[in-house]
């Protein structure tokens, strides 16, 4: 049942953002028979080292979505301190929902099941131009932004 549910609502946000295109990105299915598996293409924004770039990420869904973040990892290399060195991203929406056991995020920082795939995109293109120094999930990355 979750299965159909989460299927279901997939298919909702894909259709609408199919209709009604966000600027700064597009979304598709890698193979139009999984709706669990989405590409994207987010494109630079301006006014940052990333403007004019494209690139291309995946969205993975768990049968469980809403209720369980997606995971996003770039294809196209990207060097960012919260983009990890093999292209996973590591932002707070993403996170589990609940509270940090580090004590870093509060709990209404992290997953929620009201979030879609553009809040996830907008949250992310906003990351790529005020990225989080200082929980970077590439350091170096991070050391080279202060600088």
């Amino acid at each position: 049942m979750a299965d159909h549910q989460s299927a279901l609502l997939l298919r909702k946000q894909l259709n609408e953002l199919k209709k009604n295109p966000v600027e700064g990105f597009s979304a598709g299915l890698v193979d139009d028979n999984d709706i669990y598996k989405w590409e994207v293409l987010i494109i630079g924004p301006p006014d940052t080292l990333y403007e004019g770039g494209f690139f291309k990420a995946h969205l993975h869904f768990p049968k469980e979505y809403p209720l369980r973040p997606p995971k996003m990892k770039f294809v196209t290399e990207i060097w960012h301190p919260n983009i990890e060195k093999n292209g996973d991203v590591c932002i707070s929406i993403l996170h589990e929902p609940g509270d940090d056991k580090y004590g870093y995020e509060k709990a209404s920082e992290r997953w929620l099941p009201v979030h879609t795939v553009e809040t996830i995109l907008i949250s992310v293109i906003s990351m790529l131009a005020d990225p989080n120094d200082e929980s970077p999930a590439n350091v170096d990355a991070a050391k080279e932004w202060r600088e």
